[in-house]
């Protein structure tokens, strides 16, 4: 027989790739494909801080991985992290969820700081989908059904939010078939159910579109577009910087372990003057390799 872990507010069992508990305030409805939504208030912060790091580090033995991170998260807007490859984008985001925790021999032992979803009874909720999620040999539904289980959701609760994350994501038809036989672009799909129907306050996506083709690609970006567009807090980190145009409110860009900018989306784009040298040399795709 299976044990229900201990409920966590900042990580979730191995075998799912999405964490969070209790009710997040917009529920609507939508599909996948089509136009891709604007997101709201493009190229502004949005409202309270969720959470802050400060001068937060991350060290795998030998590895400094993060080094000297200031960053303040706000309860609605769309951050997008680029940056060369090893730069610390995925570390970044693991951190800011929480499964990752700060450089434990830091001088500052409260570098990550999670602030109240709404009061001090209320905790942040969080949810992260990787770029390459796993599932059980199960049916689709199955999947979703065990997640919400495993977070503690009351079994009255479960069909009903398994039944709106599926239609939500356009695969609702395809509730009875295995997971691991879906493809790629809809198990991307499947993955961004999970998560939405464990109904965050703040989700994490690491490079949801990555080895997607175009038409999959469009799919998902226009799901996690919606998802901005109804007040989710979101975090992506990707490699397709139309993409982070697209979805951001702010951008930040990571090289070497260190946050080098973080800037209003408009800004970061049409304002060049405003990036440190190496920024501007990583948008034009003429960031050497370090030494």
């Amino acid at each position: 027989a299976l044990a229900r872990p201990p409920r966590s507010h900042t990580s979730g069992p191995a075998m799912t790739d999405a964490d969070a508990t209790g009710p997040h305030p917009s529920a609507g409805h939508g599909r996948a494909g089509g136009a891709t939504p604007r997101p709201r208030n493009p190229g502004h912060i949005a409202g309270d801080p969720l959470v802050t790091l400060r001068h937060a580090g991350v060290r795998f033995g030998a590895v400094q991985a993060l080094t000297g991170v200031d960053l303040v998260l706000h309860r609605g807007e769309c951050l997008a992290l680029v940056g060369p490859n090893g730069a610390g984008k995925t570390t970044l985001l693991r951190l800011l969820h929480g499964v990752q925790p700060p450089d434990a021999s830091a001088p500052d032992r409260s570098a990550r700081v999670v602030h109240p979803a709404v009061d001090a009874a209320h905790p942040l909720r969080s949810a992260m989908v990787f770029q390459r999620p796993f599932f059980v040999d199960l049916s689709v539904r199955r999947n979703l059904l065990l997640a919400l289980w495993l977070q503690g959701v009351p079994r009255t609760q479960r069909a009903a939010r398994c039944e709106a994350a599926l239609r939500r994501v356009g695969l609702w038809r395809e509730a009875d078939r295995r997971a691991p036989d879906l493809s790629g672009g809809q198990q991307q799909r499947l993955a961004l159910a999970r998560a939405w129907a464990l109904q965050p306050d703040l989700l994490f996506l690491d490079e949801p579109t990555a080895s997607l083709d175009p038409v999959a690609k469009r799919d998902v970006e226009s799901l996690v577009a919606s998802f901005v567009a109804e007040g989710l807090t979101i975090v992506i980190s990707t490699h397709n910087l139309g993409q982070a145009k697209r979805l951001a409110t702010r951008v930040a860009c990571i090289e070497g372990g260190r946050l080098q900018v973080v800037l209003p989306t408009r800004q970061f784009f049409d304002e060049p003057a405003l990036l440190p040298a190496s920024t501007q040399l990583f948008l034009k795709g003429e960031l050497a390799w370090p030494d």
